[in-house]
């Protein structure tokens, strides 16, 4: 992996690590959400390690237990860790404003990510300019209770 890379994955991760620190640290009263994105935590069993991963993110789109992530990775042309970590274990969990949900996370098809593009970029313009700075095609994960 090259220099840039490196940097581009530390900074994630440190971004990553102050946000839950400063959210944990004032009891979810700072940075619990960014504009009218709630700030959740996605945790993840890591595919090669096995072990749970946690990773802050924004949920531009949200309902009644059904959250849309977006794994932009600031228009990297990598998908982020945690894209991946869920696609091979969809069964995740969710802390959004001190409650953790079981949930199942699976990539949006073509049409359902053009239904949700646009509600997306409402929420926060940038995610288009991530799409526009890579090649790659951003994924929106969609994050709905699991089925019994």
């Amino acid at each position: 992996m090259g220099m840039r890379n490196r940097l581009v994955d530390l900074q994630m991760k440190t971004m990553s690590a102050l946000h839950l620190a400063v959210l944990r640290a004032t009891g979810g009263r700072v940075l619990s959400s960014i504009g009218s994105m709630p700030a959740v935590e996605l945790h993840t069993i890591g595919r090669s390690s096995g072990k749970r991963r946690t990773t802050m993110l924004t949920a531009p789109v949200h309902g009644h237990q059904r959250f849309v992530l977006i794994a932009s990775k600031g228009g990297d042309d990598r998908h982020p860790q945690w894209y991946l970590n869920l696609v091979a274990n969809p069964d995740v969990e969710l802390t959004v404003h001190g409650s953790t949900l079981k949930l199942r996370a699976r990539t949006a098809t073509t049409e359902e990510k053009a239904e949700l593009w646009p509600q997306i970029v409402a929420a926060y313009r940038g995610y288009d300019g991530y799409q526009q700075k890579t090649s790659r095609d951003i994924p929106v994960v969609i994050c709905e209770p699991r089925s019994r």
